[in-house]
């Protein structure tokens, strides 16, 4: 079991900016998607974007143009920098570190946009 932490959560007023980051212990960090997920209440977890091994990147409609995820293979990290941020973003953000079929989670940090 691949341990992962997230970071960065917190509250902001809409049109605002956070960058989330999720830390994974695995050897071989670079060979993994770094996948990001949310979670609002009521509501099934739903992905957000991802990243591959070799830096391709997806994501849901409703944040393209917004959010950007990246990573830092050196760092063993992937990140989710969220700019204008709309209310209906508000949610336990997951992140979700994935191969050969098998995804590991961290605990989720909470994003609150709010005014």
């Amino acid at each position: 079991q691949v341990q992962v932490a997230e970071s960065g959560g917190g509250s902001v007023q809409p049109g605002g900016s956070l960058r989330l980051s999720c830390a994974a212990a695995v050897t071989m960090f670079s060979a993994y998607t770094m996948g990001w997920y949310r979670q609002a209440p009521g509501n099934q977890r739903e992905f957000v974007a991802r990243i591959t091994s070799g830096g391709s990147t997806r994501y849901v409609d409703s944040v393209k143009g917004r959010f950007t995820i990246s990573r830092d293979n050196t760092k063993k990290t992937a990140y989710l920098q969220m700019n204008s941020l709309k209310p209906e973003d508000t949610a336990v953000y997951y992140c979700g570190v994935e191969r050969w079929g098998t995804t590991s989670w961290g605990q989720g940090t909470q994003v609150t946009v709010s005014s």
